[in-house]
């Protein structure tokens, strides 16, 4: 009976020892197009285009509703044209 109780014991162990226990989950890259539904529940950081000029690659980063952290590159125009109409 000890030895069948320390068998399940072990077993216990070596499975949360094995476990993953990183709680980093990898970040999905969103596709990028017209009408594209975004479940942004928080920003955590956006591409600053007030001093650019012209079509410039602008990224947003942003957790969904489920907390999984997503990233989406796009284009914009800058904002920071001087003499633009």
């Amino acid at each position: 009976m000890k030895t069948f109780i320390f068998a399940i014991a072990a077993f216990l162990a070596a499975g949360s020892a094995f476990a993953d226990t990183a709680s980093t989950q990898p970040v999905i890259h969103d596709k990028t197009g017209f009408f594209v539904h975004l479940d942004v529940a928080k920003v955590l950081s956006s591409t600053d285009i007030s001093q650019q000029c012209g079509i410039v690659p602008a990224q947003l980063n942003y957790l969904d509703s489920q907390g999984r952290e997503h990233v989406l590159d796009y284009q914009v125009s800058g904002a920071g044209c001087t003499n633009a109409n």
